[in-house]
């Protein structure tokens, strides 16, 4: 018996060193991600994963939510809407989470949404901006950046400023750019411009010149331009090179000026940008003083400034998701569906808050957004006179 005693107390010893009661007394509260950490568009979705790291952080230095620390089991989606869709499913499935955050692209955020209706998970929508995310009728979609109407209609006050009377459009061919055109398009139509020429490019090209040809063969003053960062790049030092002479104002707020001015150089210069996040100038966001602690926190880990601009987006979401099951009360799919609706909080952007989108009795979360415009001025990150005002 003496032997058996001691036998059990040189193993809970063991036990102990290795934080084994920890784990038993403590169990974490799991958050799904799925970003594009590989493939064309992997910069974005590992800045967003560095920002929901950081709120990971901040919420688990408060004590987590309902009295655990939160767990991140972030998946990589590779910028493939197949991939994202196999990503939810495992998941849901083998982790059991009961909320996602996810999944950059709006091509990548549609092809995982059947898989949260099919088994009845929530998902907070970080930066997909194609309208029939929120418009389909998926009640487990709850999303916090804005579709692209509403992002046009945040450039509307703007549209006299910028005396647009001819507008081109280069956008990438996923359900994010063709959106994007189609809001864009509208509004320039209502306002009494008109649309030139509407060119596309696919996520992973490197050579636009035969788009930018066409562009540039038409008499528009300004060309709008939807991507990511990295073929953004790659467009304003092609268009440079052709000497295309047009106002340019990017959409979807990816751009990440700092990276064009490293990138681009002197083919960034005069650019507009349409942006959720002013890192430069973070006593102008909503709440200046979390925004320069976020900024501070980014530098201290080392992460690019560049990043910033995508970034928050991974703050804001995961604070949604443990905002959500706050609410709830337990960890519950169900049951944290129910409490988004109910979540009122101010994030980095600023107050999230969700409104009914999309049809009757299946409708989605929509929250709205701030939205700022900036441009390249001088090789630094200006805000444009008209927004001053």
């Amino acid at each position: 018996m003496t032997r058996a005693i001691r036998a059990l107390s040189v193993a809970l010893a063991v036990l102990f060193a290795l934080g084994a009661p920890t784990a038993w007394a403590q169990e974490t509260v799991k958050i799904g991600v799925i970003e594009p950490l590989s493939g064309p568009v992997a910069a974005s979705g590992n800045y967003v994963r560095m920002g929901a790291e950081i709120a990971r952080d901040w919420i688990n230095a408060k004590g987590g939510v309902l009295g655990r620390k939160i767990e991140l089991l972030i998946e990589d989606n590779k910028s493939d809407p197949k991939e994202a869709a196999t990503a939810a499913e495992k998941l849901i499935v083998r982790d059991k989470v009961p909320v996602i955050m996810g999944a950059w692209g709006s091509s990548m955020t549609l092809a995982a949404m059947p898989k949260l209706e099919e088994y009845g998970v929530p998902m907070v929508v970080e930066t997909s901006s194609a309208a029939s995310i929120t418009k389909s009728g998926n009640p487990w979609i709850f999303r916090i950046s804005p579709p692209s109407e509403m992002e046009a209609l945040g450039l509307e006050k703007y549209l006299k400023d910028f005396g647009i009377k001819q507008a081109d459009f280069l956008a990438v061919n996923t359900d994010w750019g063709r959106g994007s055109v189609t809001a864009f398009g509208n509004l320039l139509k209502k306002s009494g411009a008109s649309v030139g020429a509407v060119e596309f490019m696919d996520q992973a090209a490197t050579d636009m010149n035969a788009q930018i040809t066409k562009v540039k063969a038409g008499s528009a003053d300004t060309l709008f331009l939807t991507t990511s960062v990295e073929q953004i790049t790659l467009v304003l030092k092609q268009a440079q090179e052709q000497r295309l002479t047009r106002k340019v104002i990017t959409t979807g707020g990816s751009s990440s000026p700092s990276q064009l001015i490293k990138q681009a150089g002197a083919a960034a210069e005069g650019t507009y940008h349409i942006l959720f996040f002013l890192p430069w100038f973070p006593e102008a966001m909503p709440d200046g003083k979390l925004a320069k602690a976020f900024v501070d926190e980014w530098a201290k880990r080392g992460h690019p400034f560049e990043g910033l601009t995508e970034g928050f987006r991974g703050h804001d979401g995961i604070l949604t998701a443990v905002e959500g099951i706050r609410v709830a009360g337990k960890a519950d799919p169900k049951a944290v569906q129910q409490a988004l609706w109910k979540v009122n909080l101010m994030g980095l952007n600023g107050p999230i808050k969700f409104e009914k989108d999309g049809p009757a009795g299946k409708e989605s979360g929509q929250s709205k957004p701030s939205i700022f415009i900036v441009q390249v001025k001088d090789g630094k990150i200006a805000l444009p006179a008209f927004v001053k005002k």
